[in-house]
Parts: C-alpha cells; sequence; structure tokens
C-alpha cells in the first residue's frame, strides 16, 4: 500500500494533505522540539516517510450546536447556571448533525471507520451518533440503538448502530472541568439506557467525581490530559479512529503539535474548531508506544539469503577479497 498525499512536508514529520475542498481537512500530526525558521523551511527538500503499520487516521469532531453555545454568546455568565447542566443540542444542532452525517456518508468516510470515541457528555454522545450512526431503527431490529427516539430533549427518531463501528465513550476527552455547569456529565446509569449501543466500560465511576463546582481546571491540564488521551490512542488496535469532543479540548490538545511547521500550518491545526466541523489527521508514532504489526508488509520466506542489488554484492565480494 503506497500512500500518495504528502506534500509540503517540512524537515518535521507534519503534512498538511489536500484530500477534496469539502469542509474536513486531512493533516499529519507529529509532535517535535525542534524549531525551523522560515528560510530553512521554505529551503528544505519537504519529504518525510514513516511505516504505515506506526501511522493511525484520526477524524476530529467538536459537537454540534449546545444550548450553551446560544446562552454563552449572549451572556458568559450563563455557563455558571444550573440550567445549563449537561448541555444538549440545539434544533439548529440536529441540522448541523444532519448536514455532517450527509457529508461523511457521501465521501465516503463512514465506511472507513472502526471506532467511534465520544465524551461521555449529552451533547458529544448526540453529536457522535448522529453524525456516525445509522439509520431508520426499529423495535424489529435485534440489535439495540445508539440513541433511543426523543433522548435528551431532542425530539429525535431513534438511530441504529446495525452495520456500524463499535461506539465507546471516554473520559480523557471531556471538556474543561469544573465550575461550567455544561460541562459536568449525569450517571452513568442515566446515559446507558438513552445510549443502550454505546459502551461505558472504561468509565470507572457512575457519578461524575472529575467535575468540581468551585474549581476549573487550567489550560495546561487540559493539554497534559489531552497528551495521555492521544498515546492511550496507541493502545487500541483501531487505525481509522473518529474522536467526538469539545473545542477547549481540541484546541489545548492540538496546541502542542506542529511547532515546526510553517506558521499557516500551525494555525491551521490550533484554529479553534466551529460546532460540528471535522478535521482529520494522520498522526505517527516515532517513539515505539505502539506495537501494531506490518500487516501489510511481506518478504519471501526463500531463499534465506538476502538478493543484493549488484552494486551491493560486488562490494561484499570485493570486502571478502580483502579479508582473505
Amino acid at each position: 500500500m503506497t500512500i500518495l498525499r504528502i506534500t509540503n512536508l517540512s524537515n518535521s514529520s507534519f503534512v498538511p494533505i489536500s484530500i477534496n475542498k469539502t469542509p474536513s481537512r486531512s493533516l499529519l500530526l507529529c509532535l517535535s522540539s525542534s524549531s525551523l525558521s522560515l528560510s530553512e523551511m521554505e529551503g528544505s527538500t519537504a519529504q518525510a516517510m514513516y511505516p504505515l503499520h506506526r501511522c493511525k487516521t484520526l477524524h476530529l469532531v467538536r459537537h454540534a450546536q449546545g444550548i450553551h453555545n446560544v446562552e454563552g454568546e449572549k451572556n458568559p455568565d450563563a455557563y455558571l447556571s444550573e440550567e445549563l447542566f449537561d448541555a444538549h443540542l440545539t434544533d439548529h444542532g440536529w441540522q448541523q448533525v444532519d448536514n455532517l452525517h450527509n457529508h461523511v456518508q457521501a465521501c465516503g468516510l463512514l465506511k472507513k471507520i472502526e471506532l467511534v470515541i465520544t465524551s461521555p457528555l449529552l451533547r458529544t454522545m448526540q453529536t457522535a451518533v448522529g453524525v456516525f450512526g445509522g439509520e431508520g431503527y426499529t423495535d424489529e431490529i435485534d440489535v439495540p440503538p445508539l440513541m433511543v427516539a426523543d433522548a435528551g430533549k431532542s425530539d429525535h427518531a431513534a438511530i441504529s448502530s446495525l452495520n456500524r463501528p463499535p461506539f465507546i465513550a471516554v473520559e480523557l476527552c471531556r471538556e474543561h472541568l469544573g465550575v461550567h455547569w455544561c460541562d459536568k456529565r449525569r450517571s452513568i446509569s442515566e446515559y446507558q439506557p438513552l445510549f443502550p449501543a454505546i459502551d461505558f466500560s472504561l468509565i470507572e465511576s457512575n457519578d461524575d467525581i472529575l467535575w468540581k463546582s468551585d474549581i476549573r481546571e487550567t489550560n495546561d491540564e487540559v493539554a497534559a490530559r489531552g497528551m495521555k488521551f492521544m498515546n492511550w490512542l496507541w493502545t487500541r488496535k483501531e487505525k481509522e479512529i473518529a474522536i467526538v469532543t469539545h473545542s477547549g479540548f481540541l484546541f489545548h490538545t492540538l496546541s502542542a503539535f506542529g511547532k515546526d511547521c510553517h506558521q499557516s500550518v500551525k494555525d491551521e491545526i490550533s484554529t479553534h474548531f466551529s460546532n460540528c466541523e471535522l478535521r482529520s489527521f494522520v498522526i505517527v508514532d516515532r517513539c515505539m508506544m505502539g506495537s501494531d504489526p506490518a500487516i501489510t508488509n511481506y518478504t519471501e520466506k526463500v531463499p534465506h539469503e538476502l538478493d543484493l542489488p549488484s552494486d551491493v554484492a560486488y562490494e561484499k565480494h570485493q570486502e571478502k577479497g580483502v579479508s582473505k
């Protein structure tokens, strides 16, 4: 398998990839501590190569518009209101979900995704199942739905899990923790009847013990949690993963990447996501964190000796002659 989408690469391992003119974008993400000047980047060869089995494709999605987005735009103090507890999607948010669902279906992305990861809050789970879930669920289907009808004040039909990838809820990709009531989750026992096909087994506590009413997680703490989440992804066998999460989490996590790239590339990575925006990235394991085998690699088993190229064989023959 050959990847031919690499363009405009600096000496780092970060590549912007233009797949099409749709709102989704695809990038190669790689963490680096080096720093190149603009002149060095412009004069570089702009090439890099990585083993395919050390790469994962991540499709990052910010949740659709929630009621907290509307109220917070009017007055930021609204985020402190208990009325926005575990904010659900607005009618406009559901329209955004439908639009993105149509896009991922039309471009073929829906068929490629092996796993959907969602933050365990109402708005992210509604977005995740709406975008990547099935349609036309009925009680006659012998699989649990991803979402039951009208879940979370949605006035939305049930969403099928038939022929869809697994969905799992993960606490590490939650929004800033603390103070803002919209970022406090319900108990898992409340969510399970609403989202029967989402796997909540990775969440250790039924109640939300991470959210504190008087302490707001710092930006650095969110970024550190984001990097822990990115490292955890390498424990998964799936290669093509959709992640539905939050603006603050995405911004502070992605800000750690692209520091050795041209500023326009860095801006593309670290710009805040719009509601229900999708961006696609390729992330590379340069530190041997993953242990996935190279499934597509192949080498002939017989003969056992290397078939050396003629110039290399000639050099080895010469070396043997000298050693005698």
